[in-house]
């Protein structure tokens, strides 16, 4: 999942039942296919130190899309913190009050939670949903 901080809004995700590098260079592709157009010229993508976010490929990514990576240090969570507390609110608001009994089930009910989240959930900071946020700019 990639959240935009400007807004709070979940620019890309994609999901799958292992972690795995192509997973996360599949959801930067598709967030640079839909907000290219839009994107500053300095972008960061912060992570955790995962084996994903380490190998070779992400930095090659990363590099190709002019994105700067932002690894915290280890023991050190902070860079990565809004992307545990989206995962944290998703799984109270949505995972846990439903538990989907299949993979496709927790995508339908992801796909359904996210477009909620961008267009109608209110952000405590902002008083208003993401989208409606970046779509008055």
């Amino acid at each position: 999942m990639i959240r935009d901080l400007y807004d709070n809004s979940i620019v890309a995700y994609k999901t799958g039942t292992q972690q795995t590098v192509n997973l996360v260079l599949d959801t930067i592709h598709l967030a640079m296919r839909q907000e290219k157009k839009r994107a500053a010229a300095e972008l960061q993508l912060h992570s955790d130190q995962g084996f994903q976010y380490t190998s070779q490929a992400y930095f090659n990514l990363t590099q190709a899309y002019g994105i700067t990576p932002s690894i915290s240090r280890r023991g050190n969570p902070y860079d990565n913190a809004m992307a545990e507390n989206f995962f944290s609110i998703l799984k109270t608001e949505c995972i846990y009050r439903h538990k989907p009994a299949t993979f496709s089930q927790a995508n339908e009910m992801i796909d359904r939670y996210i477009y909620f989240y961008n267009h109608e959930r209110i952000q405590l900071k902002t008083g208003e949903a993401p989208l409606v946020r970046r779509l008055s700019d």
